[in-house]
């Protein structure tokens, strides 16, 4: 399944709702992007420091019918011009993936149309595949086999993709995810939620060598640790307050985040050593972090794909482009699919 060529046209309409954005969008044959709609709660989740589950799903409801027309709007169809719909079927929050499930089984079942479940996590992979319709030129597309980083609030693991639909990890973290870390360094060091783009703006000012933050090796394995790097953080900024002076928040931001940056960059670099892939993919909320993306397009002797900013976060265009795959090779899922709130990848 490597040459897309080969593959019958067809238009998926994607539905995200694994966590707090009510996402659709229409994808054609697994890579143009004719329309991409996102509806963000983070406004609703920042005075709790972190997604409250029952709010988000109740949001969802509130926004998923409107977002749909709007992404057949933008793409110019509607529902008698797609082809299948693809929804999220897990991992995620379980409140929320219902609602998106139920929405595209409700589609499906009025439309008669095949209904597609789809990993959140396979869909970042699928994220490096996407581009704008209106593109002038046709970015290549990721070639097998790869090495794929996916880093986001939630998960943080290293796989190895042959070929279309098949994957192999190789390693994750045994602790926090790199995003969730990011979270939880931002609070201590009294930044606004989200902490990632809050520790990037902060870090941009910082020296990311005043502090000397451990990475954890994970010796013998493909493995993440994110633990001891957050203890180390808390240490040095109760110390700190300890002593009367005022927080360095710039730099302790700046040195943690060269800290989460380095430990991915080397592991992901060895591993693709390792595994001879030539090609290597990064993709999750986290990869649109400044530092990670400069750390490795800067290595000119892989083909790093990143995804574009705007794919990068939880977004429906990547599940459609995944489903567009799943739907080539003749997946259609039964109207009595149910969620997966911890569905692993392989």
């Amino acid at each position: 399944m490597n040459k897309t060529d080969n593959f019958p046209p067809a238009r998926i309409l994607g539905i995200e709702t694994s966590c707090d954005e009510t996402a659709a969008a229409i994808v054609e044959n697994g890579r143009a992007m004719l329309s991409n709609v996102i509806s963000t709660q983070i406004d609703l989740h920042a005075k709790y420091g972190g997604v409250f589950p029952e709010v988000a799903s109740r949001q969802h409801i509130l926004t998923i019918y409107a977002v749909i027309d709007q992404a057949l709007q933008q793409a110019h169809m509607n529902l008698g011009d797609v082809d299948a719909v693809a929804v999220t079927r897990g991992p995620g929050l379980a409140g929320s993936l219902v609602v998106g499930v139920n929405t595209a089984k409700g589609i499906c079942l009025g439309k008669n149309l095949p209904l597609l479940g789809i990993n959140h996590l396979e869909g970042h992979i699928y994220s490096a595949w996407v581009y704008p319709s209106d593109s002038q030129e046709v970015p290549r597309e990721p070639k097998f086999p790869l090495l794929a980083l996916l880093v986001s609030g939630g998960h943080t693991e290293l796989n190895l993709i042959e070929d279309h639909l098949h994957y192999k990890r190789l390693g994750a973290t045994t602790d926090d995810a790199a995003g969730e870390a990011f979270d939880k360094v931002a609070r201590l060091l009294k930044l606004t939620y989200p902490g990632g783009p809050s520790i990037q703006k902060a870090a941009e000012n910082g020296d990311p060598t005043a502090y000397k933050f451990p990475r954890a090796k994970m010796e013998g394995t493909w493995n993440f640790s994110f633990s001891g790097l957050k203890t180390a953080v808390l240490r040095e900024v109760r110390q700190i307050e300890e002593s009367g002076r005022a927080l360095p928040t710039e730099n302790l931001a700046a040195s943690f985040q060269a800290a989460v940056v380095d430990a991915l960059f080397t592991k992901t670099i060895s591993a693709a050593h390792e595994y001879h892939v030539k090609e290597i993919i990064v993709a999750g909320g986290v990869s649109a972090n400044k530092a990670l993306r400069s750390s490795f397009t800067e290595k000119k002797e892989f083909i790093v794909h990143i995804p574009n900013l705007s794919l990068c976060t939880d977004n429906a265009a990547m599940i459609a482009s995944a489903g567009y795959y799943h739907f080539v090779n003749g997946q259609k899922d039964s109207l009595d699919m149910d969620v997966l709130p911890t569905w692993p990848l392989s």
